[in-house]
């Protein structure tokens, strides 16, 4: 009588488990953000109808360039953020327990990061899209085409490139941070966060210093929202250096 023994699994499928452990729970990553936001959608669509329809549609005009800085659709960034932080402090010792290495929840759980934003960058670039067609919703509202990215005058390639990104680098310091909180707990995550307030003020000391607030607008306004999106695949890619460093070593802890 031969006993079939199961093959090893390999590395793919193995990382390829942390994303389904990642995704179990699809309430978290899709259900609530999409609901949220359609929430958010339904309120700003009320707030504006009710001021463009009590306005001049001369006022109208430029009541719609003041809307193109709203911010409403900009909290899904930071919504994300919280659920890499979730994924990295709370599925980790869960994967481990399964048999998961360091190196594959780690691996499987920058895959999940990529396939998540990639599929919120479709699905809110199908939303811009949809709003430069309908002339901003029939009432001339802004949300998804906003000039953080990119305003009514990017395609949506470029949209969906800029949506990504900047999912990503959400996605990737989040999961940096909640490494740092994994290895060393609440007093490592308030020094790490003590130290990049710091650095972020020493970076706008140094600029106020060598006078070259021109220079950064003149960047900003060259490279435009999908040229800074793009930049902002370097501290991306950084964080996601970091958060692997870390957690090579973390601990999971009670």
């Amino acid at each position: 009588m031969t006993i079939a023994l199961e093959r090893p699994a390999t590395p793919l499928r193995r990382i390829t488990r942390v994303v389904r452990l990642n995704l179990a729970n699809p309430r978290t990553t899709i259900v609530m953000p999409a609901l949220i936001e359609l929430a958010i959608f339904a309120l700003s669509f009320i707030v504006w109808l009710l001021v463009s329809s009590s306005i001049s549609p001369a006022d109208r005009a430029d009541a719609s360039d003041g809307v193109q800085y709203s911010g409403a659709a900009s909290w899904i960034f930071f919504y994300m953020l919280v659920v890499a932080v979730q994924a990295m402090n709370l599925t980790f010792p869960l994967a481990l327990g399964f048999g998961s290495t360091r190196r594959d929840f780690y691996l499987g759980s920058a895959l999940t990061f990529v396939a998540l934003s990639a599929g919120w960058a479709i699905a809110l670039s199908i939303l811009s899209l949809l709003e430069r067609i309908t002339n901003g919703w029939g009432i001339g509202m802004t949300m998804f085409t906003t000039i953080y990215f990119g305003g009514t005058g990017t395609d949506t390639v470029q949209q969906l490139l800029i949506f990504f990104c900047v999912m990503l680098f959400f996605f990737f310091v989040g999961a940096a941070f909640a490494a740092v909180y994994v290895r060393w707990k609440a007093v490592g995550l308030t020094v790490s966060l003590i130290l990049l307030g710091f650095l972020l003020v020493g970076l706008l000391a140094l600029i106020g210093y060598t006078q070259s607030w021109d220079a950064v607008g003149t960047f900003f306004e060259d490279a435009r929202a999908l040229g800074v999106a793009l930049w902002l695949l370097v501290p991306t890619a950084v964080a996601g250096i970091v958060g692997w460093l870390i957690m090579r070593r973390a601990t999971p802890r009670s």
